[in-house]
């Protein structure tokens, strides 16, 4: 079966100048993701395309707007979005011998998958934010910093001091004049 990706350029034939501009919409595959953030598999990926014929091959300039699904990376709440990437290839007649992955023409047929999952991918936020001024969660409690009082405070002592804590509570109940 054809991927829906695979798009039939035999209308515009191999003539220089020749144009054609088209609406696709097509699921994302699986493998989408990038930490935190993935394309859902499945979601719809709409892409506008325009198609033009040139001396080389088909060069393909797009937009592709893609929902994604995240958690945010300082509270971990989840974040639902969409991302929106420009994508531009030439897809070649003949392959090129000097560059084994530069995209070609199958016959008549391009696949624009590759080249929509490496724009989308590069695009996906590394730390993903359900607000710029998300404060995170607490580090003593776990709990969401945006939900708690104002005056949350943990009265914790720093393991690294906790000796010295302890040593001033065996000193607490001797007499400093005997010392």
């Amino acid at each position: 079966m054809r991927s829906p990706f695979v798009y039939d350029t035999r209308e515009l034939g191999r003539r220089p100048g020749s144009m054609r501009e088209d609406h696709l919409d097509v699921p994302a595959p699986a493998g989408w993701e990038l930490g935190l953030v993935k394309v859902p598999a499945g979601a719809p990926v709409v892409i506008e395309a325009r198609f033009e014929s040139v001396m080389e091959g088909v060069l393909v300039t797009a937009t592709a707007e893609v929902p994604i699904s995240a958690e945010c990376g300082r509270c971990l709440d989840p974040i639902e979005t969409s991302v929106s990437v420009p994508v531009q290839e030439l897809f070649a007649y003949e392959p090129d011998p000097e560059d084994d992955e530069a995209p070609t023409l199958t016959g008549d047929q391009l696949d624009l998958e590759p080249v929509v999952r490496d724009a989308v991918v590069l695009a996906l936020p590394l730390n993903p934010l359900c607000d710029p001024d998300c404060e995170g969660l607490c580090p003593g409690c776990g709990a969401r910093l945006a939900d708690v009082e104002p005056d949350h405070a943990h009265d914790e002592i720093d393991p690294r001091w906790a000796a010295l804590a302890l040593l001033k509570d065996s000193n607490a109940g001797s007499d400093p004049e005997e010392k």
